[in-house]
């Protein structure tokens, strides 16, 4: 059984986390059901979201069950606001020492530095703010890469790369052909497809 946490924030950008969570929730219904995936915030009220779609969490961030996965999305409150709240980075931080992987999509690599997990690690992020991230120290940001894999950490360039990024975890998880079927059942068709090609990695 694997089990995806999703930390939602306010200004989160949707498709950060609604793509890898369509990816995360069809592989769990192959699976038939073995798998969950859930949403989590500070607080039980709903999330506003980058462009407006408004989100009710799951569980906060201290009643949830065990995670396997962590996914951090990105949006201006990855970059500006969550890095300054220490409930939050606190929690990352216990979070990530606990899961099997940690994901970070578009500028959600922000959070996950200020936090700990990304620190010292080859990150993507989105192309506009590579720059910014480099600046912050500490971490080595790859450009040339829609996701990258340095160790337990799983970072992506942000947005519809966030898709690509959970296909190659599922397949990591539970088998290339698996998430080949997860692919065909969301109808999503890249160029070039899904190959399960290795992304960079140390």
């Amino acid at each position: 059984m694997t089990a995806y946490g999703i930390l939602l924030f306010d200004t989160a950008e949707e498709l950060d986390f609604v793509g890898p969570w369509e990816v995360f929730t069809t592989s769990a219904a192959l699976r038939e059901g073995r798998d969950s995936a859930l949403l989590l915030a500070e607080r039980p009220d709903s999330v506003r979201c980058a462009k407006g779609m408004r989100v009710l969490p799951d569980h906060t961030l201290d009643d949830h069950p065990p995670i396997d996965v962590l996914l951090v999305p990105g949006g201006s409150g990855a970059r500006e606001t969550e890095p300054h709240n220490p409930r939050v980075t606190r929690w990352i931080d216990t979070q990530a020492a606990r899961a099997e992987w940690v994901v970070g999509v578009c500028t959600g690599a922000f959070l996950l530095h200020a936090a700990g997990p990304a620190r010292g690690r080859r990150v993507a992020t989105h192309r506009h703010y590579e720059q910014a991230l480099t600046a912050r120290g500490d971490v080595t940001v790859v450009s040339d890469a829609r996701y990258v894999v340095d160790g337990d950490v799983l970072t992506s360039q942000g947005v519809s790369a966030g898709i690509d990024s959970a296909l190659w975890l599922v397949g990591r998880l539970h088998g290339r052909e698996h998430a080949r079927a997860v692919r065909r059942e969301i109808q999503y068709d890249p160029a070039p497809p899904y190959l399960a090609d290795e992304p960079l990695a140390l």
